[in-house]
């Protein structure tokens, strides 16, 4: 395995699980020392481990939740190991429930492969292009046949099912489950024993999909895969999980000064909680920076700012990391117009309604006038909220905290053709 990284079996052990939550000790300790020996045969035998991660498209945009395990399929790329970013265009039709007190919304097969598209180009803003192979498990579960799949249902009871927590929760309130929600697990096993995998790595809501797995591979006369899970990372609010449906979430291909601004707005505790996952920092240097913190000796502040750079840098580049900070420091605590910001030209005054639907970010029409109406909008720092306000003048127009547009007004000549 040339060009690996050279560190201990150990410290290799040490950094992917750095972070693993499973919600059971004893699961956790097993898994790690299935880890060390799975690497110490790797070592010996100089095969790499075959390691994957599943991510169902049911959204089109990958946000810094989905970068904790990205990152840790990197860990496994920089140590020598072979790793599969599989994306679940088939189990995202049927939809993991895992996480939820109701059922979800069935996706068709034209909205999962449109939030596909560019998933793989997004995972690559972590993953090593040339040592990635990327699949797509619509190829293999579409074909199953029934007796497979009879077969595969009948290494599972109902009852394993039934005391899973989230379906008890549903159960006492009498929220209606799907027996499609049942057959999830297994497809998302299958994928295991298809792609031959000796770990999977995953949220920790999704243990249960795991480990079917690797009972399945058991079955099928397979070694099976050890299994790692990480907790989901809350969101922006520092209450809820991050997810675009609740905005609270930092897009990987977001603009750079988008994503410096928020996670500078993230309270000091949830900050502690993402340096564990959403950073390149060795794990030593995250256990100085914590305890730096909490002792006093580093400002809750510095460190917010290295994390933000951090964060844009890691997307975006050294440099547009410092134009975001620079960016930052200028708007939000000098309270200083940007020297930079999108330019949009107009030829003839129009409304700042018609105006904030060419802005780029704005979703409609109906999207301009909320914002406007909650005084999200302001020209030349003042704040603007009648629809049909003319805006007729180079001027700058600030949208929420963080997006500026440079607004040149042009007029037409009347004698012009």
């Amino acid at each position: 395995m040339a060009g690996v990284t050279k560190i201990s079996i150990e410290e290799q052990v040490k950094a992917i699980m750095f972070g693993a939550e499973f919600g059971d000790s004893s699961i956790g300790g097993v898994m790690a020392r299935e880890l060390h020996d799975r690497l110490v045969e790797s070592a010996a035998a100089n095969r790499p481990l075959r390691v994957y991660a599943g991510y169902d498209p049911s959204k089109p945009d990958l946000h810094l939740g989905h970068s904790i395990t990205l990152r840790k399929l990197r860990q496994f790329q920089d140590f020598g190991h072979q790793v599969i970013f599989l994306i679940g265009t088939f189990t995202a039709q049927v939809g993991d429930t895992s996480d939820k007190s109701k059922g979800r919304p069935r996706l068709t097969e034209e909205q999962v492969f449109a939030a596909a598209r560019t998933y793989a180009e997004q995972a690559f803003t972590i993953l090593d292009r040339q040592k990635t192979i990327v699949a797509y498990n619509h190829e293999w579960l579409s074909k199953l046949t029934m007796p497979e799949f009879a077969s595969m249902a009948s290494e599972f009871t109902v009852q394993q099912f039934l005391v899973r927590d989230n379906y008890q929760k549903r159960l006492e309130a009498n929220n209606p489950i799907g027996l499609h929600e049942f057959l999830y697990a297994l497809l998302q096993g299958y994928d295991a024993v298809y792609l031959r995998a000796d770990v999977q790595i995953g949220a920790t809501e999704q243990l249960f999909n795991i480990l079917a797995g690797r009972k399945l591979q058991q079955s099928f006369g397979m070694r099976p895969c050890v299994c790692i899970t990480y907790p989901i990372l809350v969101g922006t609010d520092g209450k809820m999980r991050m997810s675009k449906s609740s905005g609270n979430y930092v897009g990987l291909t977001e603009p750079p000064e988008e994503q410096y601004g928020k996670v500078m707005s993230i309270s000091d505790e949830t900050m502690l909680e993402w340096i564990k996952y959403v950073t390149r920092w060795p794990v030593p240097e995250i256990e100085d920076r914590t305890r730096r913190v909490k002792s006093g000796e580093l400002h809750p502040m510095k460190l917010k700012k290295e994390l933000a750079r951090e964060v844009v840098s890691l997307y975006h580049g050294e440099e547009a990391a410092e134009r975001a900070e620079r960016h930052f420091e200028t708007v939000h605590q000098e309270r200083q117009l940007p020297e930079v910001a999108a330019e949009l030209q107009i030829e003839e005054p129009v409304s700042i309604l018609d105006l904030l639907a060419r802005v780029k970010g704005v979703k409609s029409r109906s999207d301009a006038r909320r914002l406007l109406s909650g005084g999200g909008v302001k020209l030349d720092g003042q704040v603007v909220e009648k629809p049909e306000y003319l805006v007729a003048a180079n001027c700058i127009v600030q949208v929420g905290k963080r997006r500026f547009v440079r607004v040149r007004f042009v007029p037409v000549s009347k004698g012009a053709l």
